[in-house]
């Protein structure tokens, strides 16, 4: 199956080098090009792509708010957002991830690193960050408004929902674990895991597991390290 792309970024010779990459590859197609957030949100709805290369700062709509446009839209649930920053650990990424982006890459990021975060933002198997530091997220992350409140209006009351496995998983899952990781750590199937990870967003009304993260840290569960 083709990966749908969308490209938002208002430098058109950055645009033109994403889409030379992202074509040039087997299981991947570039299916528009937006300058700004507004055009970004029209060309979603329109082409439906399932994953969305989202610069956050460009004039007009900004990728922040184009996210949020994007994610609270029922009829492009489907679509995964990843922002494209040059300040990794900004507060505006953090707060995309609230808006409800599946996560984010620096715009230095390798090619390779590039094509592998759309792979994994439409499997929605993980935070995407690989040049990040997963704590200083964290503290932006505890910083907030003080509100115990995940995306969706999921605070602390309503990890209750879990069990005690899916809260291990949870916690597990906030720490930058794959399935597999996981797996190895609890003594059970790739397969047991993914299952208890997709309860876990279902309950929670996640999107994908960049907001199951989102959930785990501003409801208490996970606490940032220090550093």
């Amino acid at each position: 199956m083709t990966i749908k792309v969308l490209l938002a970024d208002d430098q058109t010779l950055l645009r033109s080098a994403f889409r030379i990459l992202v074509d040039s590859e087997p299981d991947m197609r570039v299916v528009g090009e937006a300058s700004d957030g507004a055009q970004a949100y029209e060309l979603a709805r329109r082409e439906r792509p399932d994953v969305v290369l989202m610069d956050i700062r460009m004039p007009g709509t900004d990728g922040l708010a184009a996210t949020r446009m994007i994610s609270q839209d029922p009829e492009l649930a489907g679509v995964k957002v990843v922002i494209l920053t040059t300040f990794e650990v900004d507060d505006y990424v953090v707060q995309s991830l609230r808006a409800g982006a599946s996560g984010f890459l620096g715009k230095g990021a390798e090619p390779d690193e590039l094509l592998h975060a759309i792979r994994i933002a439409d499997g929605g198997e993980a935070l995407l960050s690989p040049a990040a530091t997963k704590g200083l997220i964290a503290t932006f992350l505890a910083q907030g408004d003080g509100a115990a409140q995940g995306p969706g209006g999921a605070g602390a009351e309503r990890l209750a929902t879990l069990t005690g496995r899916e809260r291990e998983v949870l916690v597990l899952v906030a720490g930058g674990l794959s399935n597999d990781e996981i797996a190895e750590r609890l003594d059970v199937s790739p397969l047991t895991v993914k299952t208890h990870v997709n309860r876990a967003m279902a309950k929670l009304g996640a999107r994908d597991r960049a907001q199951l993260v989102v959930i785990a840290y501003e409801s208490g569960l996970v606490r940032p390290r220090a550093h």
